[in-house]
This record gives structure tokens, sequence and C-alpha cells, in this order.
């Protein structure tokens, strides 16, 4: 049987950090935590659950992450962050993939919790994600703050059933102050890469976004907060591009 390594980031999760550990203690090796210098008791709660502990200053998403998988016994990872939690069907599939020999990387779905509500339609289910994979053949990348793990070689990857139950927003103006603080992230990202924004990127890209999350995606059938996400997709959207407008046209001539 092959080792594996759980690796999570945090800051200030102290309300999440134990449900995310609890989840794979029956297929985790070790657990590490690298934590962004919290000042609740996120620490103190993972290292009553034996968890390994590194300590870091944030430099965003994609730099800790790879600085965690840096860190980690075993060469076979499982990404969480620290709002995430596996299912018993999907902690079983893992374990049985873990018993035959890890092969390749692994996919698997995320379910969002939602208010209250696990939402099972629109743009945010099935959203798969690549999280269990060999780290010295993959890592993590994208633009932030949306990183995700790239494969750095071709080879297999298998989907695994069951869910990452994502515990995301309790609450409308949780959600809003998020879209905020991760449109002027994306934004930055876009500026230095040197990506433009127009108008019309301004007003159809949200259009769009909300045409496709709750009309295509069938978000409508999540009912009164299928609606309320594809609004905030849609916002979202209009507020990384209308920043990213914005810091284009504070640029001398």
């Amino acid at each position: 049987m092959t080792g594996l390594s759980v690796i999570i980031i945090t800051y200030n999760e102290e309300e999440n950090i134990s449900r995310c550990i609890d989840s794979v203690k029956g297929i985790a090796d070790e657990v590490v935590v690298l934590d962004s210098l919290s000042t609740d008791n996120t620490v103190a709660i993972a290292r009553e659950r034996n968890a390994v502990i590194y300590t870091h200053p944030f430099e965003g998403y994609i730099e800790n992450k790879n600085k965690a998988l840096s860190l980690a016994s075993y060469d076979y990872t499982l990404v969480l962050d620290a709002d995430e939690v596996l299912s018993d069907q999907l902690a079983a599939s893992i374990q049985a993939v873990k018993q035959k020999g890890f092969s390749g990387a692994y996919t698997m779905n995320r379910c969002t919790n939602y208010c209250g509500k696990f939402i099972r339609h629109g743009t945010w289910y099935p959203d798969k994600k690549l999280r269990l994979f060999n780290r010295h053949q993959a890592g993590s990348g994208g633009v932030s703050p949306h990183d995700k793990i790239i494969l750095k070689e071709a080879q297999p990857v298998t989907w695994l059933k069951g869910d990452i139950l994502h515990y995301s927003y309790s609450s409308i103006e949780e959600h809003i102050a998020q879209n905020n603080r991760f449109s002027s992230m994306a934004a930055d990202a876009f500026f230095a890469r040197g990506k433009k924004a127009g108008l019309f990127k301004i007003v159809i890209n949200p259009l769009w976004a909300f045409t496709r999350a709750y009309f295509i995606r069938l978000g409508l059938l999540d009912g009164f907060y299928g609606f309320v996400i594809a609004v905030q997709v849609a916002h979202l959207t209009f507020l990384k591009y209308s920043k990213l407008y914005q810091k284009q046209r504070s640029i001398p001539a």
C-alpha cells in the first residue's frame, strides 16, 4: 500500500479545519497544514488532530499550495481546502485505489453547500477537480485566485466516485464580500499578464455567465439559491473586468 499525504493551506480556519482533517483520517498517512500566521485557534486544533504544522506567510493560493506540496513526506498527495471534506463514498474510492497502488492522477466532483443547501446544478456542479496526484508530476497553477492542479506530463487520469463537499458561504453577504476580494485578485493577475478588458467584455461576459449558469446548466433547478448563485457568478465576472478596465485607464498615456 502506498503512503498518502493530505495537504491543507490555512488562515483563520478554526471553524472548518477539524471537519476537514477528520474526513481524511481513514486514508491519510499524514496531514500537512501550511498555516499563514493564523490569529485564531486553527493551528491548535490541527495539532490536536496530529497534523504536521508549518507556517509561512501568504504569498498567494498557487504559491502556498506549491510550498505545501514540497513539504509532504509521500509522493502521492491529496490537496484539500480547509472548508472541504470528503464524502464517505469518495473516501472509500480513494482507499480502494490506495490499496491497489496509485497510478497516474485522479479527479473527483466537488459539491458546494451554499447557505445550508447543497447545489447540484449550474456551473457549480459537477465541479470536477484534479486533486490526487504524484506531487513530482504536477503542481498548483492557473490564475489567482482560481488555482488548479496542472500536470507536468501526460499520464492516465481516473475519475473517482463520490464528492468533495465544499462548505462555502453561510450568507449572501459573505459571498458578495468574497466576490469583491476575488475580483480584485483576478484583475491584478490579468493585468500582470497583459490581458485587456473593453466595454464589450464588461457588458456581454456577465450576461453570458448568468445565462450559462442559470439556463444552460440548469441552475434554475436549485431554486432561489440557484438564482442567487447565477447572479453572483455574473457579478464576479462584471467586477473583475471592470477593475481590469479601470487599471488599464490608470496607465499614463
